[in-house]
Formats: C-alpha cells, structure tokens, sequence
C-alpha cells in the first residue's frame, strides 16, 4: 500500500527568532492561520488516506503536533527521543511502517515546503508512485527547475531518460558555490535540477539499502523498531549512530535512482 511521510523535526533556526525549539517555523501558523505543516498534511488529500499518513519529529513535538493535526493519531507520530538527521529519520520511519505492511510504498515529504500549483504537485507524486510500483528497486526523487543560478539549492545531474518522464540521477550536488551555480543554471534544466528533498521508495528497498551499505545503521535503527513500544527506545535511541548525511549515502545504493522534474516549491526560509 501508499504510505506518506512528513519530516518534521527541523529547527528553523534560519528564522529565528520567530522560530524557536518549542515552536519551529514549520508549527508556526503564519499562511492564513496555517502552518507549514497543516498546509504540506492537507496537500496530501487525494493521494493518501489519512490513516496512511505519518509524521516523524522530535518528541517534545508531539503534542502541538497532534493538536494542530487533527487526523494524525498519536500511534502515527514518530517521536524522535532526539534528533539524529535525515537519513535516520527515513530508515527509522521506513523500519516502523514495514512492520505493518512489509510491501509498504512511502512518499517522503518536508514539513516547511510551499509548493504550487498543487494539482500539478500531485499529479507528478502519482507518476513517482507508479514508476516505483512498477520498479520496486527504484529510489525515486523530485527535481525543481531551477529559476536562477542560486548556490543555496542542492542539486541534480540528470542522466539518460528512463520512464514515464523520469530521468537516472546521474549524481547529487551539494549546494555549489556562486560560480558552479551558475554553470548548473546555464546547462538548462534538461541536466540539472534543484534537489527537493521529496522521494519515493519501498521500505523495503530502503531498508536493504541500508543493510548493505549503512549496516551500523541499519542494526541500529532495527533494533529501536522492535522496541518502539517499549522502555527501551531511549535508551537504543542514544546510542545509534548519529548520521550528519542523507543523500550523499544514498548515492552508494544499488538499486535505481530516477528523478521526476515536478511542481515548483521552496523552503519558507529560502531567499
């Protein structure tokens, strides 16, 4: 089945000081009296049910959380005892919801993205859906077109087309400087694209991915799956690895990567 998953642990401390620990930029209610994070959780009606939607965030978030969601259940936060970055955001998620539907398709999200129009947003997350269906060992992720040279994006370098619109991630660039940038910009969108930070995958392709290239990782984060429940998870939390990298590992991965060029969005602290 689709699963979507919603990163909400980020600090925003870009925004500071109008976002703070106890109240990040992305619980802060200011678009029409919404959050970043009730607007990204509505822009997934008609893709997810809402009992298929999860948020993942720090712990001491999850009551202004659930209170500003009324549709997520407390059993579908993922409270983080801390933080430990993207990657094991994703595979802690990933771990958890294969447990209960080990075929599990997860769309992951951010929780401080504005992203229109989102017709298109959605019709583009149903192609990423489907090429994933279709190709089970597939790590799909979302490109923007970029609007200018700006050295505050991520990148992608674009391969060979593959399928329905999709291309092979020939590599992901990190934030360039001025002058790379600029060189990005001027190759056109046909080979490079602003990075989101949204993807598709199995679980359990991103599980095995893990396993064979991350394996301290994985071995930790199952481990605090199977205690998820009990007294042990702080304990199991604090002593994982703490990862500082998400994409840059997932580079190393052997399954397929395929970005899709979709809607356009930006960060609410992005220039």
């Amino acid at each position: 089945m689709r699963h979507a998953l919603i990163l909400a642990g980020g600090t925003g401390t870009r925004l500071w000081p109008m976002s703070r620990a106890r109240l990040p930029k992305q619980l802060i209610p200011f678009i029409d009296g919404k959050s970043l994070l009730e607007i990204g959780y509505e822009r997934l009606e008609g893709l997810f049910p809402t009992e298929r939607r999860y948020v993942c965030a720090t712990e001491r978030q999850r009551a202004i959380t659930l209170a500003s969601l009324p549709g997520l259940t407390s059993e579908r936060f993922f409270g983080e005892p801390t933080g430990r970055d993207t990657l094991n955001a994703m595979g802690l998620s990933a771990a958890l919801i294969a447990r209960q539907d080990p075929e599990a398709v997860i769309a992951v999200f951010t929780a401080d993205h504005i992203i229109g129009p989102v017709d298109e947003f959605r019709r583009v997350v149903e192609r990423g859906l489907r090429l994933v269906e279709r190709s089970p060992e597939t790590l799909v992720t979302f490109g923007i077109t970029p609007t200018g040279p700006l050295p505050c994006y991520g990148y992608l370098e674009l391969g060979e087309a593959i399928d329905d619109g999709a291309f092979a991630v020939r590599q992901f660039r990190e934030k360039p400087d001025a002058q790379t940038a600029g060189d990005y910009f001027a190759a056109g969108p046909g080979r490079y694209l602003w990075n989101s930070g949204i993807f598709v995958w199995r679980a359990a392709t991103l599980l095995d991915c893990l396993r064979r290239y991350e394996p301290e990782t994985h071995a930790g984060l199952s481990s605090i799956a199977a205690s998820w429940a009990g007294r042990g998870k702080p304990r199991l939390w604090s002593a994982s690895i703490d990862a500082q990298e998400d994409q840059r590992r997932l580079r190393r991965h052997g399954a397929r990567g395929a970005g899709l060029r979709g809607a356009s969005g930006s960060a609410a602290d992005d220039p």
